[in-house]
């Protein structure tokens, strides 16, 4: 990921500046890509939102997640969870993938109260 991502801002030195890689030419590329400080892109964004919009944090299974963010399978589990799960944003639980209160926080998002069950008698 990180090679990825040096040949880009490389390539962006090399067009809007004078190919010398600094500060400032390292957060315009980054921000033109829409890389957050955490380093994340808009898919592993919009991974964590699915989770959190679609099953409240979770657990989610693979498959459900796949079918919701148009990811393979294999994709969301050799690429994505990874680094969620390195950087404290993703787990990976018995019953599916959860959010974490770090992931919630830096989504800007605030987690909503567990509803009791109700009681059957």
């Amino acid at each position: 990921i990180a090679n990825r991502l040096l040949k880009r801002v490389r390539d962006y030195a090399d067009i809007n500046g004078d190919g010398i890689i600094d500060t400032v030419i390292a957060t315009h590329a980054l921000e033109l890509l829409e890389i957050d400080k955490l380093g994340l892109e808009p898919t592993d964004r919009h991974l964590l939102s699915v989770i959190i919009e679609h099953h409240d944090g979770g657990p989610v299974g693979v498959e459900t997640l796949a079918a919701l963010t148009s990811e393979e399978r294999g994709t969301i589990e050799d690429f994505y969870e990874p680094y969620l799960m390195q950087i404290g944003l993703l787990e990976r639980t018995p019953r599916g993938r959860k959010v974490t209160a770090r992931a919630w926080k830096h989504l800007g998002k605030s987690p909503k109260a567990v509803k009791a069950q109700p009681k059957l008698l």
